[in-house]
């Protein structure tokens, strides 16, 4: 059951990137245990907005409230000890590492060895794939496999909060399938989840609720059922004539 505070609250957030305001003054909300989705165009703020957040980009006006902390400005790393972890969007894994050695550095803020094999196990099972490749660069792996490792890593730190930067770009469209069913395996587990994707149709089915961001703006939010058949998202993200 969500608490009387939402694990993540935006409120009136403004966030500058080059010296455009990208976000101008948003409000969003992810309860303990959702998974919430923010679509949009690209260019629409939503990269901006998730790195507003990590401490990635500098908070220009605004508030971030989580786990009932305001945690505004805050750099990364702290927040990732708070269990709050990102998988950037192109993945940033490490090239000349294995597999294993990825993983790895994803529990760097923990000392619990026989946990971190614990969850080292888990992310295994979650990917197969990865098991059976652990030996392997992570350099060799296809596009989505790094995904699932990018992935894994963040899961590594045992985060309360994932944020997802478009775990869809540049993916095959069997790979993109396969990206999301753990998506939403990992949101069974009881991660909560915000979801930052272009793919609006896989997005909103996935995800309890969304917003929907344009020019820097939430201009609709709502359950994502409500959201699929809103005409004017119909019309804007999954291509059908209102």
């Amino acid at each position: 059951m969500p608490g009387e505070h939402p694990l993540l609250s935006l409120r009136k957030l403004e966030v500058a990137y080059g010296g455009i305001q990208a976000v101008k003054g948003i409000d969003l909300d992810v309860d303990a245990g959702e998974l919430v989705c923010l679509i949009g165009a690209n260019g629409a703020g939503k990269t901006t907005t998730l790195k507003g957040i990590c401490g990635l980009l500098p908070v220009k006006a605004g508030r971030i409230h989580y786990g009932g902390v305001d945690v505004t400005g805050k750099p990364a790393f702290q927040l990732v000890k708070r269990g709050l972890a990102m998988v950037p969007e192109g993945r940033g894994v490490f090239g000349a590492l294995t597999i294993e050695e990825n993983l790895a550095m994803g529990a760097y803020v923990r000392s619990d060895a026989g946990g971190v094999k614990a969850d080292m196990e888990r992310v295994y099972h979650l990917f197969p794939r990865l098991k059976e490749r652990r030996r392997q660069t992570a350099g060799t792996l296809s596009g989505g496999e790094q995904q699932m490792l990018a992935m894994g890593r963040a899961l590594m730190s045992r985060p309360k909060l994932l944020l997802l930067d478009e775990p869809s770009m540049g993916l095959a469209p069997l790979m993109v399938q396969k990206v999301f069913e753990t998506v939403v395996a990992v949101a069974r587990e009881g991660v909560t989840i915000l979801l930052i994707e272009q793919n609006a149709k896989l997005a909103l089915e996935v995800s309890r609720r969304g917003y929907v961001m344009e020019s820097g703006e939430i201009t609709l939010k709502g359950d994502s059922a409500s959201l699929l058949h809103d005409p004017k998202v119909r019309e804007a993200y999954l291509g059908e004539v209102a």
